[in-house]
């Protein structure tokens, strides 16, 4: 089967995304704490929803 060569804007993204997540040695606490202060210093308006409630699902597995 013929593999495709992975598009130049996507490996772009990957590369960036990947130097970003270095940056905080891959930790995603950290990164999410870079970018809630970035949110606050951009000072825009960002919409927050309220959590979802989920409902357990049934178990349709057999029992043996």
């Amino acid at each position: 089967m013929h593999k495709k060569k992975p598009d130049s804007i996507i490996s772009e993204v990957w590369a960036n995304r990947d130097e970003y997540a270095a940056r905080f040695n891959y930790d995603v606490a950290a990164i999410f704490r870079d970018i809630r202060i970035r949110q606050k210093r951009s000072n825009r308006e960002y919409l927050t929803y309220p959590a979802r409630h989920t409902t357990p699902e049934k178990d349709h597995s057999i029992a043996s």
